[in-house]
């Protein structure tokens, strides 16, 4: 198979950082709109369909996008198994969807009354998970062959789209909450359509062909790792519930403050990611010890540079917290410090969970996941009681933390690699 060339990794991590910057500065832009358009119910609602988008994610097929994006570094691999490979994934992101519809379907008004949104939405947002499932087939492929400028471009595309229908819906024809989801609904079907024509336009989708071994190694990488995501939303998403449920949603909007400002990290964080796993996995396979030497040290310094960055954010973040939000989110500022160390694990995580990845071996990571997170929903529950906000970050820092040390602890069995740099 031809392989692309390599591009510049600062070049593509820059391009991801600017790509994951206007993709988050969007939500902020929007944020003081909708509040004017849109009641605190409404607005819950909204938040409550984005949420279940996150959490169906793991059960439609997300983790597939993982298998398709490792498939691409096999040897002697032409660029038609490739499409096949993607088309098997697509096949079981269709076989996995429609399971996840028909049971959602049966319990739908259970559904309905526990997350507080109409039984039709949350049958969509079934279809609307599967849909971007798709769209980071695309995206990753970009990804492994470092064409960052079209990730970029269809990434921004993405979310200005749905951007413009939201204020179209909300602002002009005044639908509400339901022009919001409706704007999200909508922009996934569109993009849904791009990406397959993307795909098929590269020559990388051949999603009539059955092939049972793809099929199966699909399942392997990608089964295993639906705990994993399942595990990772309740590490990240669910503090919200406990906070809302425990002290109230004054609190929770408190907290969602300190939680969008230290976000800036993590889109940091992942942009340098995505750049640094297609060097990542061209050094493994090559499998020279200079190289690996290199990686080790590279990887140390980064650990370094964010600790050095968590401990700026206990410094200045109350600072920053009146100074971005006011006087009445003060209150943010006693837990920047501690949710920006729990970013910071989250950070030094995503560096050594690559070698996990490049491996296949995903189930253990499976278990780590979803350990910890139901160790955080248990800490949560606990802290919360005694230490109201502090004790929920003090439990996502906890929790971070010892997701980074399994999983560091992990990878280190399955790849080898030379830490002590001897």
């Amino acid at each position: 198979m031809n392989k692309f060339k390599s591009g510049s990794f600062i070049g593509g991590a820059g391009i991801y950082l600017f790509s994951n910057i206007l993709n988050a500065t969007i939500p902020f832009v929007l944020l003081p709109i909708l509040t004017r358009y849109l009641s605190p119910e409404e607005y819950g609602e909204v938040a409550m369909f984005q949420t279940l988008l996150g959490a169906l994610g793991a059960f439609v097929g997300m983790t597939f996008v993982g298998a398709a994006g490792r498939k691409y570094y096999d040897a002697n691999l032409d660029k038609k198994e490739l499409a096949e490979f993607i088309g098997s994934c697509v096949q079981l992101t269709i076989i996995f969807s429609l399971t996840v519809f028909f049971i959602i379907f049966l319990f739908k008004d259970s559904f309905s009354g526990w997350l507080s949104l109409k039984s039709n939405y949350i049958l969509s947002a079934v279809f609307v998970a599967a849909s971007l499932v798709i769209v980071r087939l695309r995206l990753g492929q970009w990804q492994v062959e470092k064409k960052a400028i079209k990730y970029g471009t269809l990434q921004i595309s993405q979310s200005i789209f749905n951007m413009l229908l939201s204020l179209l819906l909300v602002v002009v024809f005044l639908k509400g909450a339901e022009g919001r989801i409706n704007a999200q609904i909508i922009m996934s079907l569109v993009f849904l359509a791009v990406a397959l024509i993307l795909l098929k336009k590269d020559n990388l989708l051949k999603v009539f062909s059955l092939r049972k071994d793809y099929l199966t190694e699909a399942l392997r990488f990608g089964v295993p790792l639906i705990p994993h995501v399942a595990g990772a939303f309740l590490l990240i998403s669910v503090d919200r519930f406990i906070i809302g449920k425990k002290i109230g949603l004054t609190e929770v909007g408190v907290y969602m403050v300190a939680v969008q400002l230290v976000s800036i990290m993590s889109l940091i964080f992942d942009a340098i990611n995505k750049a640094y796993v297609p060097h990542l996995y061209e050094v493994l396979k090559r499998n020279d010890f200079y190289e690996k030497r290199k990686i080790i040290i590279f990887t140390y310094l980064w650990f370094i540079f964010i600790l050095l960055g968590v401990g700026l954010v206990f410094i200045i973040g109350p600072w920053f917290v009146v100074f971005f939000a006011g006087e009445k989110y003060a209150q943010a500022g006693d837990v920047i410090g501690l949710l920006a160390l729990g970013q910071g694990f989250r950070g030094m995580y995503l560096t050594v969970t690559n070698f996990i990845f490049y491996s296949k071996r995903t189930s253990v990571l499976s278990t780590i996941t979803m350990g910890t997170g139901v160790l955080n929903v248990f800490l949560l529950i606990v802290l919360i009681k005694f230490f109201g906000l502090v004790g929920a970050a003090v439990a996502y820092s906890l929790s971070m933390a010892l997701f980074f040390f399994l999983t560091w602890w992990y990878s280190t069995q399955l790849v080898s690699m030379p830490w002590s740099l001897r």
